[in-house]
């Protein structure tokens, strides 16, 4: 019987700051209008009230809502690659494919437990085909996500005492992108969206038509 990949360790979806500076204050209210309203119904006066700060205060600290939320969003992104670094690292020892599932589960099986989240980030989408602040904002995330999936890949292979393979930081976008793309099936209809380990039963089943011929 193969070896189930280590339990996802239960995170909050979003911490807030542990230093209380205004700025952090500002940001956190935020988030929490985040995981509250969504991207799209987050306004100023919800940030003020749920940080107790002043309207011109975000302004200030962060140049206008837009620059806020912009910088809220690029928090999930980092709570989102920490969460699947996290389970990588806890499935160490078990071979890559265990830790591919336990990849898979930190960012599919989590879409309930952090359904604020997932709807503050698919709703970003629609407004960065006008904002180049947001779009960037995404870029970076995207790019800070790659970077993550290339190191634990490396570190994985570096534990069968292998190079990584070419073109690493290529199949962390592919895995991030199979992910958004069951992100949006999920918000249709979660029922009949895969979980982690029948998305990679069919993985392994595309394998066969994937290997090139002799």
């Amino acid at each position: 019987m193969p070896k189930q990949p280590a339990p996802v360790p239960p995170v909050p979806p979003v911490p807030v700051s542990k230093s209380r500076s205004h700025r952090d204050k500002i940001l956190d209210g935020a988030l929490f209008c985040l995981q509250e309203k969504g991207y799209a119904r987050t306004t100023a006066r919800d940030v003020a009230e749920a940080s107790g700060a002043g309207l011109g205060s975000i302004g200030y600290h962060f140049g206008g809502m837009e620059g806020l939320l912009d910088e809220a969003l690029g928090r999930c992104f980092e709570v989102w690659t920490d969460r699947v670094r996290d389970a990588v690292s806890a499935s160490a020892g078990q071979g890559p494919r265990a830790q591919l599932e336990s990849a898979l589960v930190a960012l599919i099986d989590s879409f309930d437990e952090l359904r604020p989240v997932v709807v503050s980030y698919i709703e970003a989408f629609p407004p960065a085909v006008r904002s180049g602040a947001l779009r960037e904002r995404l870029a970076a995330g995207y790019a800070e996500a790659r970077r993550a999936g290339f190191a634990m890949t490396a570190d994985a292979c570096a534990e069968l005492g292998i190079a990584p393979p070419p073109g690493a930081e290529v199949v962390s976008s592919v895995v991030i992108a199979l992910c958004d793309g069951l992100m949006l099936q999920w918000m249709a209809d979660p029922e009949a969206t895969p979980d982690a380990h029948e998305v990679l039963e069919a993985l392994t089943l595309l394998a066969p038509f994937l290997t090139p011929a002799d």
